[in-house]
């Protein structure tokens, strides 16, 4: 028996094709950090979510409210009546601008948490050396999100300015 080395080869699986771009993107563990990093933007989004809810609901309240006191300042009669419904729909339409910019600010928060998720997520599987991008894009959810609780308390508060517990009217 030849014992030559050329006999003695030892035939190995072909190497996995690695594209430069994407090195570690088939590594699991790579992948589930990824995912474990996304985590804690995603109960902001949850947040958020809630939030778009609640005030969605309230905006609905103050469109049908203003809609009431309108089809009855066309029919009504009293000049103090249609005074006070005036007054009330000023209140109305500044409570919806509130509700309103809640709800776009809301909209930007989810927008931004969104975007940090994706670029926490590429900069753990790819390489991506976005921590800054990912830093300000979630300040800036966060910020939107403190900005949209400003805006539904202002609103809250106006709504319940006009209400008179256990006052004579």
């Amino acid at each position: 028996m030849n014992k030559s080395p050329a006999s003695q080869r030892v035939i190995l699986p072909p190497a996995p094709i690695s594209h430069p771009c994407m090195p570690t993107l088939l590594n699991p563990d790579t992948v589930a950090h990824g995912i474990q990093l996304s985590i804690a933007p995603v109960f902001l989004l949850t947040a958020v979510a809630g939030m778009i809810g609640a005030v969605s609901s309230r905006l609905a309240r103050i469109v049908d409210r203003a809609r009431s006191i309108e089809g009855r300042l066309k029919t009504e009669r009293d000049s103090e009546q249609a005074a006070s419904d005036r007054r009330e729909l000023v209140d109305l339409r500044t409570r919806g601008l509130l509700a309103n910019g809640s709800i776009a600010l809301l909209t930007l928060c989810a927008v931004s948490i969104g975007l940090t998720i994706i670029i926490l997520f590429l900069g753990e599987t790819l390489d991506y050396q976005g921590l800054r991008l990912a830093f300000s894009g979630f300040l800036a959810g966060v910020i939107c999100f403190l900005a949209a609780l400003v805006c539904f308390l202002v609103e809250t508060w106006i709504a319940t300015r006009v209400l008179k517990f256990g006052q004579r009217f």
